[in-house]
């Protein structure tokens, strides 16, 4: 007899059906009944098995409609010339970046984000908070803090571009870019805007930009959704 739980079981043969085409991003998946017929089981059975689709990003339930499957395009930015940003890198494989603007506004920064800007006594940032979507597919957010006085200034254009070509544009010419790539947990805002469970693991883009002397002008960290975003790299001797 198997030890695998009956859902289980269940959720990865259907796991195995998505995956080998036979249902396409999209596609409705069978109803609860059409389910408990196939697989000979109970309603509670199904829909834990549904679930676990759906926890794992495979499946998207879709009130009074019925549980349709994820589309699973997933997006790679390289990481191997750091200066090239992100928008540029998606456009020449054909993706198209898109955002809108969360919130943008004036902020007293943590002791952390003071210490990394290097800011003086009674500071304040900008911090913008962006959605980003690649092919209209919702992909991640970005949260960063922005020197006071580069807010003030190109506040209308950050709105609605993306930072750095935005800041270049303008002759703020960034230099050197330090990163670090971490894992974290959906909490309930970014739950709501990236649309996974609670708890599920997402990936961490944390990242501090500077400009000539190494003067840092802005830090921030993009969290993205792991099955739809993910961060290449070539290395060579």
């Amino acid at each position: 007899m198997s030890s695998v739980p009956l859902h289980i079981s269940i959720s990865e043969k259907l796991r195995q059906q998505i995956e080998s085409g036979d249902y396409l991003p999209g596609e409705k998946l069978p109803s609860e009944h059409q389910l408990m017929a196939t697989f000979n089981v109970s309603r509670i059975t199904v829909r834990r098995a549904v679930a676990n689709l759906v926890n794992q990003g495979l499946a998207k339930a879709q009130q009074g409609k019925g549980v349709f499957v994820t589309p699973q395009k997933k997006v790679a930015y390289s990481l191997s010339s750091p200066l090239t940003f992100i928008e540029q890198d998606l456009a020449k494989k054909g993706i198209r970046l898109t955002f809108e603007n969360l919130t943008f506004r004036k902020v007293k920064p943590s002791k952390r984000i003071q210490t990394i800007l290097q800011l003086t006594d009674k500071p304040s940032v900008y911090l913008q908070k962006k959605l980003l979507c690649m092919d209209s597919a919702v992909g991640a957010v970005d949260i960063s803090y922005i020197l006071l006085e580069l807010g003030q200034e190109f506040g209308p254009q950050l709105k609605q571009q993306m930072t750095f070509p935005t800041l270049e544009a303008h002759g703020i010419i960034i230099e050197q870019i330090d990163a670090v790539i971490e894992c974290t947990h959906a909490d309930y805002e970014m739950s709501g805007y990236l649309a996974v469970p609670l708890g599920q693991p997402l990936i961490v883009y944390r990242y501090t930009a500077y400009t000539r002397q190494q003067c840092p002008i802005l830090h921030g960290e993009t969290i993205s959704r792991a099955d739809r975003f993910c961060y290449s790299l070539s290395l060579q001797k």
